[in-house]
């Protein structure tokens, strides 16, 4: 298991946005576990928060774009691929602009910025996405195409068609995120002339120079054109190399435009909210594609999270027997409601219960009907996170656990004899002062049970 990760101290840095050309200065900020990427723009009143979340991209024309009850974010794809590129998982990113600062167009100078903050481990371990199927998503107008396969690590590779024969086709591969800072991160943002002039006519771009943005010049440019650039770029004189790029600017790789293009693969993916295991490969990818795959893996993880059943070796010698649970939890039968740990970390712990109908709450609940009582269930998932809990002292049995608070209780399905429940707690926040604040979870049948948000405490006996 991998640890969250986040950064030591906050850092800032300033630029302008490529589109509107005004200033905005940039803070990150060390994060809490389970934070993710957050946006916070500080110039708005009341500093609202946007989630680097794919449910909230509303264009992506010119970049991705974001808005949230009508606070916007631009352009975070650079970012968001620095700070996957650093393998973090927590951060609060301050704004006091709409736009992010293109800096060079790349992700260096975030990068560069974030390892001089420091990155520090967190208490809680890393959610990964493994996948298990081909999953895949097609744009039918482009032909544009994202997919992920099963791999035992995530890697990317982009295979991109610009249709010019100054550029044609493109392929680049990141085999693992550890060589993203030095084969990715400095690939730059691209632009064609024909495009470029779209832009200028429409006034935006403004925030572009020669060094934060390769021109492929595929077409004759015009002196019309020619005088539009060297106004936009403040140039007295603007050329084009032999290589068909304007120039000020030496090509980093022959294949920088696909560099670039899996730079952006990987700053829009961020916005599933969960790291993936997996092989990506994208044709001809877009910042509209990939926000659509996005958006359909965030989706599909949610619903499998929502419907996930953990599978456990029950025949396997247990990590504590009845014996070993007796000797650390004060409850004796008939309310002592498990039988078996099954693993436990610093952070989660598995238990079990064989039910029968031996129980003697079945007299009473229901006669000729035996049903398990919800209450139970409950207290029997508080008594495995009590293990977990007592685990963190020398001398349990001289502990008491109780209760604090129960939160959003639900119960799915019914317990009937000859079932064999499982119980799931994680830690939500990391043991302190003898409190444990978990999630946990009852299943049975390959299903789930009974959910509960449950606080504890452990007290030494009086």
């Amino acid at each position: 298991m991998v640890k969250q990760k986040t950064i030591k101290t906050e850092i800032s840095l300033t630029g302008v946005g490529l589109h509107t050309g005004n200033e905005v200065k940039i803070t990150f900020k060390p994060a809490p576990v389970n934070n993710g990427f957050t946006f916070v723009r500080v110039d708005l009143e009341g500093q609202p928060v946007i989630e680097a979340d794919a449910n909230y991209v509303v264009n992506t024309q010119r970049g991705t774009n974001l808005e949230k009850l009508g606070v916007k974010i631009q352009t975070p794809e650079h970012v968001l691929a620095a700070l996957m590129g650093c393998d973090l998982d927590n951060i609060i990113i301050e704004l006091d602009a709409s736009e992010l600062p293109i800096m060079d167009g790349s992700s260096k100078f975030f990068m560069e910025a974030i390892e001089e903050a420091g990155i520090i481990e967190q208490e809680l371990n890393r959610n990964v996405y493994v996948v298990k199927e081909v999953i895949s998503f097609i744009d039918e107008a482009t032909g544009s195409e994202i997919m992920v396969m099963p791999s035992d690590h995530y890697s990317v590779t982009a295979m991109v068609d610009f249709g010019t024969k100054i550029l044609g086709t493109q392929n680049a591969t990141m085999k693992s995120i550890s060589e993203f800072k030095a084969e990715i991160s400095n690939a730059r943002t691209f632009s064609f002339l024909h495009e470029l002039e779209s832009l200028l006519e429409n006034g935006l771009i403004k925030g572009g120079d020669l060094n934060n943005a390769i021109v492929y010049v595929d077409k004759e440019i015009s002196e019309s054109t020619m005088e539009n650039l060297k106004k936009a770029f403040g140039k007295d004189e603007i050329t084009v190399k032999p290589n068909g790029i304007l120039d000020n600017l030496t090509l980093h790789y022959p294949n920088e435009a696909a560099r670039h293009k899996l730079l952006d693969i990987i700053g829009d993916l961020a916005l599933i909210g969960t790291k993936i295991q997996g092989k990506i490969i994208a044709n001809k990818p877009g910042h509209f594609v990939n926000t659509q795959f996005a958006k359909k893996m965030a989706k599909i993880i949610k619903n499998e999270q929502r419907n996930y059943v953990p599978t456990y070796d029950l025949n396997q010698e247990p990590l504590m027997d009845i014996h070993k649970i007796m000797s650390m939890l004060p409850h004796r039968p008939p309310f002592l409601l498990i039988d078996r740990i099954i693993e436990m970390s610093d952070s989660h712990v598995v238990g079990m219960k064989n039910v029968t109908m031996n129980e003697n709450f079945f007299v009473g609940h229901f006669p000729n009907a035996p049903v398990m009582p919800g209450v139970l269930i409950v207290e029997a998932m508080a008594q495995t996170g009590g293990i977990l809990v007592l685990s963190t002292v020398p001398d349990p049995e001289n502990y008491l656990t109780f209760f604090m608070k129960i939160d959003n209780v639900k119960f799915k399905q019914k317990v009937l004899p000859g079932d064999t429940l499982v119980f799931k707690c994680d830690l939500i926040t990391p043991i302190r002062r003898g409190i444990c604040h978990m999630q946990a979870n009852a299943y049975a049948n390959g299903k789930l049970v009974a959910q509960a948000e449950l606080m504890a405490q452990i007290a030494r006996k009086q």
